[in-house]
């Protein structure tokens, strides 16, 4: 008697709406990196970056302390400010990240997502998570200014663009221009679509989502119904006559 085939391993895409200027974001993109590490089927999960912008109306061009923006943002005191962050900066280093606020520059994010967007399409899934991940660090650890483009021009060389074909000359001259902005305002659409109203976001294939830097357990059970979603477990009907043992009885 020959098994039936299961239908082929289906991918669970999850699609994550941040903003390289959301601390909070980077500190979901390491719990969600634990809980993705730790999942059996990882190897069947797609992560797609997606494009949110939570201070659009921030000048381009060079930044200026994340303190006094905020500060003159919210209408707070520059020790509140500081309060916030030092809560944020203990948060951050349950996940191994090291904060430093006091050289972060707030700055506007649109050239970032293209260029998170250009190593997507240049190099794949991989190129696009290690850009999101030196931006983030750049800009959280290091106080780089991602509002000039020697900046991400520096965090395109080592994210590693080379090996996709674009040294710096090519980097630059992408970020003189406007390609990938309709990639960056189609990922904006959809989150305003799907309801996102804050940042970080995940959607598991359209069907599940979650809000947040939760926890790393959190993020599991979001993988888990995902994958139950897209691959079911199909049971065949077999032979009825065939005995089986149920909770604790069994017909003998």
């Amino acid at each position: 008697m020959s098994i039936p085939t299961l239908n082929a391993v289906r991918t669970v895409a999850v699609e994550v709406w941040s903003d390289i200027a959301c601390p909070w974001c980077f500190i979901g993109k390491r719990r969600f990196a634990d809980a993705l590490a730790a999942f059996p089927h990882r190897e069947h999960v797609e992560v797609v970056w997606r494009s949110y912008q939570l201070s659009p109306d921030t000048p381009r061009g060079p930044g200026r302390p994340e303190v006094e923006a905020l500060a003159e943002m919210k209408g707070l005191s520059t020790e509140r400010v500081q309060q916030m962050f030092a809560h944020v900066t203990a948060v951050a280093a349950e996940v191994g990240l090291r904060y430093d606020f006091d050289t972060v520059l707030a700055f506007n994010s649109y050239d970032a997502h293209r260029l998170t967007h250009l190593a997507r399409a240049v190099g794949g899934p991989a190129l696009a998570e290690r850009t999101v991940e030196v931006l983030f660090s750049a800009h959280f650890e290091r106080g780089e200014d991602l509002g000039v483009d020697s900046s991400l021009v520096a965090v395109a060389r080592e994210a590693g663009f080379a090996a996709a074909g674009y040294d710096d000359e090519a980097v630059a001259l992408f970020l003189a221009g406007d390609e990938q902005s309709d990639a960056v305002e189609a990922d904006i659409a959809a989150a305003r679509e799907l309801g996102v109203s804050g940042v970080p976001f995940f959607v598991v294939d359209r069907r599940y989502a979650v809000s947040g830097a939760q926890p790393a357990e959190v993020f599991t059970q979001l993988l888990e119904a995902g994958w139950r979603e897209a691959n079911p477990l199909q049971t065949i009907a077999g032979d009825p006559s065939a005995h089986a043992c149920v909770d604790d009885s069994c017909a003998i």
